[in-house]
């Protein structure tokens, strides 16, 4: 049978099983093939299948598969979709594989392009580093620290992301060093403002820097790293640089961080714009402020406030 009438008899059981509630042991044999098969855009919806089934049986045939498109790679799973796949399904099932995290977060795979070659591998090693946290690998902060250097940003993203995930406070000083060389990717100083604070937030000064001397894409991510963290003294220095700030898309920016602090300061200051402030501001602040639609008190004093203010733009906008 040609290949592409296998791909497509492939997803034609997957189809079919789709539409099962339960599987019977003639179902699981039919994805037991799949992922033992040679036909890789079959696996990310039979992954999904065995997810949403808790098919545990089927971990070791999705082990084995992972291993064996590691080898040349870019013709035994295009993309790395369907590695992605498997390692995100052990990832999602809490059935951690140190080995096979630890080979994917090393994974590098070139593929052509346009007459040049792409790295489509960081997804995978960006999945992986949480894996190997997950997984409790005893040299799990080595292998983020190297991953935190990768040369693909959404790589770097990642490393950032699993050291918060870890919780183990040996990591701030990775993130710190990061925060303090840049990147040329503001995401992945984002990913390292956020980590920070989760794993402290005794952090919070250097990420209060970044805000205060940072490009404005940085200082717009860093104050909405502050906002989310709650981070009360994070208020006057987001105030501050909104009050200094001319760009229309960073000043809301700026009031959807300061809304996310939910301090009394930070509300009343958003209801003052929203009844005081010119017109784009108190548009901005209603923005801002309806993260608190489900909270009656606050939502009963915007609306009271739009209906002083006679507005109808912003009438429109509740």
């Amino acid at each position: 049978m040609a290949k592409s009438r296998q791909l497509g008899a492939a997803l034609e059981q997957i189809k079919t099983i789709q539409r099962l509630e339960t599987l019977g042991e003639e179902n699981v044999a039919v994805l037991r093939k799949i992922i033992s098969g040679k036909q890789p855009v079959a696996i990310a919806p039979t992954t999904k299948l065995i997810l949403r089934h808790g098919l545990t049986q089927l971990i070791p045939d999705m082990q084995a598969a992972f291993h064996r498109m590691l080898s040349n790679g870019a013709n035994t799973d295009p993309s790395c979709k369907a590695k992605w796949a498997i390692a995100n399904t052990l990832y999602q099932l809490e059935k951690p594989d140190a080995d096979l995290f630890l080979s994917g977060i090393r994974h590098v795979q070139l593929e052509p392009v346009w007459g040049k070659t792409i790295d489509t591998a960081p997804p995978l090693r960006s999945l992986c580093a949480l894996g190997l946290v997950q997984a409790n690998y005893p040299s799990v902060l080595l292998e983020l620290a190297d991953l935190l250097a990768d040369q693909e940003y959404d790589a770097r993203a990642g490393a950032a992301r699993a050291i918060g995930y870890s919780q183990n406070p040996a990591g701030i000083p990775l993130l710190r060093l990061k925060v303090h060389m840049g990147d040329q990717e503001p995401q992945v100083l984002s990913e390292c403002f956020i980590a920070l604070l989760t794993l402290s937030p005794e952090q919070a000064p250097i990420v209060i820097e970044a805000l205060e001397t940072g490009e404005e894409s940085v200082q717009e991510l860093a104050a909405l790293a502050l906002g989310e963290a709650r981070i009360p003294e994070a208020f006057e220095v987001i105030k501050r640089r909104w009050q200094r700030t001319r760009g229309a898309e960073l000043r809301s920016s700026f009031l959807l961080a300061i809304a996310t602090l939910r301090t009394e300061d930070s509300i009343e200051f958003l209801l003052d714009q929203l009844e005081r402030g010119n017109g784009q501001d108190a548009k901005d602040a209603l923005l801002a402020l309806d993260i608190y639609r489900n909270t009656t008190e606050i939502w009963q004093k915007v609306e009271q406030l739009i209906q002083l203010r006679g507005d109808p733009t912003l009438s429109a906008s509740i």
